[in-house]
């Protein structure tokens, strides 16, 4: 199916989509390894399902996620444009439309709040420092603004860089974020 022939898909679609543990655990695989077979994607999500490694599934553990997978989930995935499937090699892709799914999945890979938390913290940092500096109060005012800018910058560009990393390096040996166990 050509992903370029529908509509993106609505937030209600994607919302269903990633209602389904084995198809979070898909795009999610495929997110961060690109193009793959169906039969490597059901031996990782049947791994990640029975807590073991991928080389300890047994073929009965393989084959329950690999027939449902190719009867249901992945036929429902490539109507909605988030993966392109040829029956005929079984090879899976990620589309174009996969990656906005990614910032769902991202609420679901590591707990939002922190994130957030620590923006509005940055931010009311910077605010405050900019305050205290445009009324030269005391100890602030006495430092040059160009350096307490260069700190302010310097501080949300690494926190951008880290975010950006972490994101892009997702460790797929392990469980799927919304699995892991403390």
């Amino acid at each position: 199916m050509e992903t370029a022939d529908r509509d993106d898909p609505t937030e209600q679609e994607v919302f269903d989509v990633l209602s389904n543990r084995r198809r979070r655990y898909a795009l999610y695989a495929l997110l961060n390894d690109g193009e793959t077979t169906i039969g490597s994607l059901a031996d990782r999500i049947a791994a990640w399902e029975n807590d073991c490694a991928v080389a300890d599934v047994t073929p009965a553990e393989r084959k329950r996620v690999y027939t449902a997978l190719q009867q249901s989930h992945v036929p429902k995935l490539e109507r909605l444009g988030l993966v392109d499937f040829d029956a005929d090699s079984g090879r899976i892709s990620p589309t174009d439309v996969t990656a906005d799914v990614d910032a769902y999945l991202d609420v679901v890979d590591e707990p939002r709040q922190s994130w957030t938390r620590f923006c509005v913290g940055v931010s009311a940092l910077s605010v405050g420092l900019a305050a205290a500096v445009w009324l030269d109060l005391p100890l602030v005012g006495a430092v040059d603004p160009r350096l307490w800018l260069t700190l302010v910058a310097g501080l949300v560009t690494t926190a951008t860089v880290t975010r950006t990393y972490r994101s892009s390096n997702r460790d797929l040996e392990s469980e799927p974020p919304d699995v892991n166990r403390p």
